[in-house]
């Protein structure tokens, strides 16, 4: 499974940016999907995660302002973030669990995200 994420940008603190992450190659096996994201110097985080019937989760940092989706038949999952914070500066990366158990996953390149103040 080869996971592409796209949408990062730079924007203005209360703006908006759609990310996209598109699952190519053995799609059959992919699980539960997330968002992570990493800043300069800081661990990688989870940002929303979102089970394979459409179930999601959320960080509290990005609760109201965020909405994770996928749309399997397209096998692509989307991350909608609103009102966007300077602390939202990070690179972006999207994961994907694997129906062939815990220990496979799946990780994308990351997309830089940066939102100005």
């Amino acid at each position: 499974v080869q996971l592409q994420a796209s949408g990062g940008g730079m924007v203005q603190a209360g703006g908006s940016l759609r990310l996209s992450c598109a699952a190519s190659g053995s799609t059959y096996l992919i699980n539960d999907m997330a968002w992570y994201r990493q800043a300069p110097g800081k661990e990688r985080e989870l940002v929303a995660s979102i089970t394979r019937l459409g179930t999601p989760n959320y960080a509290d940092s990005v609760k109201g302002r965020s909405t994770i989706s996928r749309d399997n038949a397209k096998n692509t999952m989307y991350l909608q973030m609103n009102n966007l914070k300077p602390e939202d500066t990070a690179v972006y990366y999207c994961y994907s669990g694997s129906r062939l158990g815990v220990e496979y996953e799946y990780w994308g390149q990351g997309t830089q995200v940066t939102v100005s103040s």
